[in-house]
């Protein structure tokens, strides 16, 4: 008997060998078959999700270092409909801390879409609002009953950065600004907005806390450096809201740059808006170009673009600095008569004279001597109706008409050459001037100093526009310039420092006629003459205690140059002078 029951023990040890032998292979089959691998992915991605992330936007600062352009922590609150348990208590304390209304808090509570399980309340929440509610819901939280919750319950915080600008208003036209979905708009902000953006990164990550150390770093975007100097955009912007007031003009610019390299070191304008409200954009400025006009705004420039007219009958070899001839105060051409501002004859002149007493009479005559190929072969040389390529956004291209042109008539030659009837604007003008300040060479203006990148910094080359003067046409209208300020004890002069640069009075054109009682009052110069350090450009809009650019515009640089050698730290002429023949 035992040894049947024995048999039977080993028949059925062998059945569940089998059986054993058979699940084994299963299993090793299934692990390795193509099903399998699919499970083991789909069970890979079970732990992990897609997700995007944002870079931080990179921060922008002046040439030393002053903060112009950041991040801040705001804040998104919101209501999970799941888990409230007081809507009134939330719509009180919302609507108290944030002056919202306390009836729209409660429709939005109440009245959520369907399917919707949390509800925004109010975004871009200023931190210490958020920190207050925050601190009200522990508080009440810790005031509830045991095993109740608090009021505030489900009133939800959800930081996130937005952008910031610490000096509200301070050089606005230059930074733009950036809204609320992070696009940049106009200037820096819009220009180089790819740059300061930077790359968003898409990619799985752990959902398992304790695999927190996977989350990839994304860079931040670039950071910018300008060559705005903060001090010295800041006192621009003084002098020219003083100036407007005492000269009772409408609009206004003060413009400072390096001649040498093209740095804008300031940019001032009338209209400036708190970037911190960039919603205000369209209260501040009716049109577009308002917002920043050194760059967008054309105007006839009137007399300045004399300094461009004497520099190509001197670098044409049309005329001499002593060459003379007979001002009778009017001269015909194309069938017009030019007169002179004054409407006199000044007599004999030579070419100094010609540029002191900005005799419109001389510069038709120099443009008929020159002819209108010489001519306009040189205005288009120094960049009029070309873009400077500044690196700003809104840029306008200006217009200066040639023979061909459908609207150009002979008359044009002349009255050009004295800058009517040629639309211009003020970044164009300064480009243009900078061959004759920097031995004939222009300058393409810029604001990027340089741009910081995971913590190296890459400087950015100055760049130029072409020659269109030799360096001894340069050096000779500096001089004649410099020799006519002096003469006539212009209002533009500085204590210590020799300038040189010329005044703009240019009457306004209104449904194609000029009108005698608004003017564009303007002065173009640099400084010191034998190294010119800055370039200042002063334009006002319509002033109303004198037309003239000479009693307006001039008094306006002359304050400006006398703070820009300080806060540049140019000393004056004799010990500048002094120091290098030491």
């Amino acid at each position: 008997m035992r040894q049947q029951y024995v048999r039977r023990s080993q028949v059925l040890a062998g059945v569940l060998a089998f059986f054993a032998f058979v699940v084994i292979v299963q299993l090793t089959r299934i692990q390795n078959s193509p099903e399998a691998a699919i499970f083991r992915q789909q069970a890979e991605n079970y732990a992990y999700e897609w997700k995007t992330f944002y870079p931080n936007r990179g921060e922008i600062y002046d040439r030393n270092g002053r903060l112009l352009a950041g991040q801040k922590t705001v804040y998104e609150i919101g209501v999970d409909l799941n888990t409230v348990t007081d809507p009134h208590a939330i719509a009180f304390a919302v609507g108290n801390t944030l002056g919202m209304d306390y009836n729209q808090i409660m429709n939005v509570i109440q009245n959520p879409p369907e399917g919707i399980t949390y509800i925004v309340i109010a975004d871009f929440v200023e931190a210490q609002d958020a920190l207050y509610l925050q601190e009200l819901k522990k508080a009440l939280n810790d005031q509830a009953p045991e095993g109740a919750l608090g009021g505030l319950t489900g009133l939800q915080f959800k930081p996130h950065p937005q952008r910031s600008y610490p000096e509200n208003d301070l050089g606005a036209n230059v930074l733009g600004f950036v809204n609320r979905e992070g696009r940049g708009y106009f200037g820096v902000e819009e220009k180089y907005n790819d740059l300061l953006a930077g790359n968003p990164v898409q990619v799985l990550v752990p959902t398992d806390p304790n695999k927190a150390f996977e989350i990839p770093r994304v860079p931040d975007g670039t950071t910018l450096i300008l060559t705005i100097n903060r001090d010295l955009q800041a006192a621009a912007e003084d002098i020219l809201d003083t100036a407007l007031g005492e000269y009772g003009a409408v609009e206004g610019v003060i413009a400072i740059m390096n001649p040498q390299n093209g740095e804008l070191l300031a940019l001032a304008t009338s209209r400036r808006m708190d970037l911190n409200q960039f919603w205000n954009y369209n209260v501040v400025y009716p049109n577009a170009t308002d917002f920043n006009p050194v760059i967008s705004k054309t105007y006839e420039p009137g007399s300045v673009i004399k300094i461009l007219t004497m520099a190509a009958a001197l670098d044409s070899s049309t005329v001499t600095p002593n060459t003379t001839y007979l001002d009778t105060g009017a001269i015909l051409i194309g069938g017009v008569t030019i007169q002179n501002w004054d409407r006199n004859p000044w007599g004999v002149q030579n070419m100094v004279g010609c540029l002191q007493h900005s005799l419109n009479v001389c510069m038709v005559n120099l443009a008929s001597q020159m002819g209108a190929n010489t001519f306009y072969g040189y205005m288009d040389a120094f960049g009029l109706g070309h873009l400077t390529g500044v690196d700003l956004a809104g840029e306008a291209a200006g217009r200066l008409k040639v023979p061909g042109d459908s609207d150009w008539y002979p008359v044009d030659l002349g009255t050009n050459a004295f800058g009517q009837g040629v639309a211009v604007t003020p970044i164009q003008m300064m480009a243009a001037a900078s061959a004759v300040a920097n031995d004939g060479r222009m300058v393409i203006p810029h604001v990027l100093y340089a741009m910081v990148r995971e913590g190296r910094q890459y400087n950015v080359p100055a760049q130029f526009g072409g020659s269109p003067i030799s360096a001894q046409t340069a050096d000779i209208l500096t001089e004649m310039l410099a020799i006519s300020l002096e003469s006539e004890s212009s209002l533009a002069l500085v204590p210590g420092y020799r300038i040189a640069g010329k005044t703009g009075t240019a009457q306004i054109p209104v449904n194609g006629l000029y009108d005698t009682s608004e003017t564009n009052a303007s002065f173009l110069g640099w400084g010191p003459a034998d190294d010119p350090q800055f370039m200042i450009y002063v334009w006002l809009e319509k002033p109303t205690t004198s037309p003239w650019g000479s009693e307006t515009a001039a008094p306006v640089f002359s304050e400006m140059a006398k703070k820009t050698v300080i806060l540049l730290d140019i000393p004056p002429d004799s010990i500048r002078q002094r120091l290098a023949s030491q």
